[in-house]
């Protein structure tokens, strides 16, 4: 068996779908924009930084889902993948995903934004295997809290390594595919790690140890 990994924010799709959901929150009025606005601004300075708080910005990031009705947030977010994720699709990704599922590779998507932001992202792509955020869901309603470990940074080789601990065998071999710095403790620890459009951190950090660098713009 071998692994394809694929991060999605800025690799898969050419934009970041927590921005997105802010943004399609704030353009209909179903949260305070301004207020919304100031505070993900902080939040995302801080992830480009690599100094972000992850379990600060998931609290932020989920109460939105806590905030209203499961059935009312799925309608806002079949509108949102229409509106603000399909338009940012690239073709080389759809590319590069087919030609490692033509090599009958397993695909999995390892994202730190949450899982309801995310599924339908991962089922557009047919990828069933996502690792993500998970939002607590109690009696049919979002809590606002995050269940197990965030699958941010660090948090990526764990959620990793807790999948690959649920299969009857190791892989043969592990590509990785990311944009960015965060991402460099599962960069690391994989066989292919590839930098996809890459920030100037992990451009650095390619370019000093030799990964690939490609463009799916």
């Amino acid at each position: 068996m071998k692994l394809a990994l694929f991060d999605l924010d800025n690799t898969l799709i050419a934009g970041d779908s927590d921005c997105l959901w802010g943004e399609f929150l704030s353009d209909h009025g179903y949260i305070d924009s301004e207020t919304y606005k100031l505070n993900h601004e902080k939040y995302y300075k801080d992830y480009l930084n690599g100094e972000l708080d992850i379990n600060a910005f998931l609290e932020f990031q989920l109460k939105a889902l806590a905030d209203n009705d499961k059935t009312l947030l799925e309608t806002w977010r079949k509108n949102y993948i229409e509106e603000k994720v399909r338009p940012v699709f690239l073709p080389k990704a759809n590319e590069l995903i087919e030609d490692h599922r033509q090599k009958d590779h397993e695909l999995i998507i390892i994202t730190a934004t949450n899982r309801f932001i995310t599924q339908p992202i991962a089922d557009e792509f047919n990828i069933d295997t996502l690792i993500a955020c998970e939002p607590e869901l109690l009696n049919g309603q979002y809590t606002g809290r995050v269940v197990g470990t965030p699958s941010f940074a660090k948090g990526k080789v764990t959620r990793f390594h807790q999948w690959l601990a649920k299969l009857d065998k190791m892989p043969e071999e592990v590509w990785f595919y990311s944009d960015s710095h965060n991402d460099i403790p599962l960069l690391s620890v994989v066989d292919n790690p590839i930098a996809v459009d890459p920030d100037e951190r992990l451009r650095e950090v390619a370019r000093s140890k030799g990964w690939p660098v490609i463009s799916l713009r």
